[in-house]
Formats: structure tokens, sequence, C-alpha cells
């Protein structure tokens, strides 16, 4: 007799123990609870990406006689096309917004003590790639803004000590940006960037599954109820998509995002130009340090210090307990405090001067 096809499909996909995982997941419900959506938040917009910018690969043509005319194509020409762009480019911005919450409900709830410490290092990973998809993306509509902001932020590749022209003719394919930097980018955003993800965004995700949602040490060996992954947990974390996608909609029909003029590597750059708002902070930093630091550059003492700030907030969960495996968790509560303040301040300071 033939095979049922549930049946059929359980024998060879293993759903039945697909279905007792998720029968017997949990999370903790607590007063903390809602900041655990974000990083469900931060995947959905990444979906949301990955299906528009498939969607805009079909007419895009990444060279620079012809990469402002597609994406100016797409916009006037194709049906929904200026909609799908704004989408596009808006939850890029929303993505990385919402992974910056993660990463901040992280420490505050001290979520990476032992054994999460592989799911900090792959998130902060995460985070990295994502912002990297921001600047690879920003040159493709090849537009003014889009041109002069990579100058900048390629130039600034190029003052980092010993390896940064190195760098800098890695980014731009050459000595300045140009066609090859377009090509580049573009082979970094739809092919380099993605694969990278999508490795690391399934480890990160294996980790979670591995070790589960943790709980505040302040209600460890506290009887903490237990919502049910589904359909408790599930259907809110699905409430939040719909708000995400409902801001997404409204920012994206009221507010379209602009193409701008055709970039001219002829032209000098316009007044007041500056990168994306995730790097205002670093970039106007820098603008406040001085030229010259007794004998060293102001700019090698600025990425020094950046260097430093990575590599100490990167490595979080290595300094947050002391030798007895105490945590650490004012130490940690305050460095994300100021880290937060200076963000945020530093990133309105640059956007108004």
């Amino acid at each position: 007799m033939a095979t049922p096809a549930p049946g059929w499909f359980d024998e060879r996909l293993g759903l039945s123990s697909i279905r007792k995982f998720v029968a017997h997941k949990t999370v903790p419900s607590h007063s903390g609870t809602m900041w655990y959506y974000f990083g469900g938040i931060t995947l959905f917009l990444f979906v949301i990406q990955v299906v528009t910018g498939v969607l805009l690969l079909l007419y895009y043509r990444p060279t620079t006689s012809e990469a402002f005319e597609s994406v100016q194509f797409i916009m006037t020409r194709v049906k929904f096309g200026w909609l799908i762009r704004s989408v596009h480019s808006w939850s890029a911005n929303l993505m990385i917004l919402a992974a910056f919450v993660h990463m901040f409900s992280v420490v505050f709830l001290h979520a990476y003590r032992r054994p999460r410490e592989m799911a900090w290092f792959s998130g902060i990973g995460l985070l990295a790639l994502a912002m990297a998809f921001g600047f690879s993306g920003y040159l493709l509509p090849w537009n003014t803004i889009s041109y002069f902001a990579t100058k900048v932020g390629t130039d600034m590749a190029a003052s980092v000590p010993m390896i940064g022209p190195y760098m800098a003719r890695f980014l731009r394919g050459g000595e300045d940006v140009g066609g090859a930097t377009l090509t580049r980018f573009f082979g970094f955003h739809v092919a380099v960037l993605p694969g990278i993800t999508t490795l690391l965004l399934l480890m990160h995700l294996g980790l979670v599954q591995r070790f589960g949602i943790s709980s505040p040490p302040k209600l460890e060996g506290k009887r903490i109820a237990q919502m049910p992954f589904f359909p408790n947990f599930f259907l809110r974390e699905l409430m939040a998509w719909y708000a995400a996608l409902a801001l997404l909609g409204v920012l994206a029909a009221i507010f379209p995002w602009e193409l701008g003029e055709k970039a001219d590597p002829f032209a000098s750059a316009p007044a007041g130009i500056r990168p994306e708002w995730y790097f205002l902070a670093p970039f106007y930093t820098l603008k406040l340090i001085p030229s010259h630091i007794w004998v060293l550059e102001g700019e090698l003492v600025g990425f020094a210090g950046f260097a430093l700030l990575a590599a100490f907030w990167a490595t979080l969960p290595l300094w947050a307990t002391d030798r007895d495996g105490m945590l650490r968790a004012r130490r940690v509560t305050g460095a994300g405090i100021l880290l937060l303040a200076y963000y945020s301040t530093f990133s309105i300071l640059g956007y108004w001067r």
C-alpha cells in the first residue's frame, strides 16, 4: 500500500523530531521578555532585504554608464519599482537599528554568559556584516552622495597604519573610486557578504537553539515562568514582525528613498557630505580629533582608539567574569551605558553639524 504523504515526508525529513523539539521548547517569561523579539525582527528584516534585493537585481546593471539609469528605470518605469527600492533601503536601516537594539539587550540582560560566548561572537560578526552590507550597497545607485560618501569612506580606510593603502586599493579595485569599485562593491553586496552571512547566521541560530534563551542573573535560583515557544511566543513574535512591517510600509510609502543626481567624478564634493547614520559616531569623532597629538597624527590615534574599543567590546564575554567565574554585572552594564550614550550622542551631533 502507498504511504500517506505526511508519513512519506516524515520518514525522509524527520519532521516528527522537529515537532517534538518545538513542542518542548520554552522561553523565559519575565519583565525583560519583550527584548527577545528584536533578534527575530532583525532576521525578518534580513529576509525582506533578500527578497527585495532579488527583485532589484532583475533590472540593475553594475556599470558606471548604466547603474544610475537602471535604478532610475526601476523607480519610474517598473510597476511598484519605486516602492520595492524604498522598502529595500528603509529595511536595511531598520535591520541595522534592530541589530543594535538586540546587541544592547543582550548586554543589559547579560545573555553573553557561559556557555553562550560563541553566540555573542557570532552576533557581533553578523552586526559587522550588516554594516558592511550598508556600506557596499550605498554606492550601487551611483549618485552624487553615494559616490563621494564612498570616496570619504575609502579615504578613511587608506589612513589606517601599514595596511591602509592596501585596504583602500582592495576596496576600490584601483587607486580611486570608479567603475572597478562599483563592480567590486556589487560583487561584495550580492555574493560575498550574503554567503558569509548565511553561514554565520546558521551558526548563530544553531547556538541559540542549543543553549536556549538565558534569564537575567538576578532571576537565577528563582522559579521563572516558562512560555511555550509555539504557539505562545511564536504568535507574539509574529505580531512584532507585523509591527516592523507596518513601520517599514509607512516609511517606504510616505518617505520614498530619493535617487538624487548621477555621480560626476570630476565635480567637487557637495557641502556637508557625511556617511550613513551608523557610521556617524566614528566619523564625527575623527573630525573632533586634532591633526596632531604630540608626535602622532590625529587620525592614527583615532583609528587605534576605535580598534581597541572594537576589540574590547567584541571580547566582552572574556572580561565580563573574574577568575572565579563571578559575573562583573555592574561593570558590564556601565560599559554598555557609556557606549550607548557615546554612539547615540555623537551620531546626533554628527548629523546636525
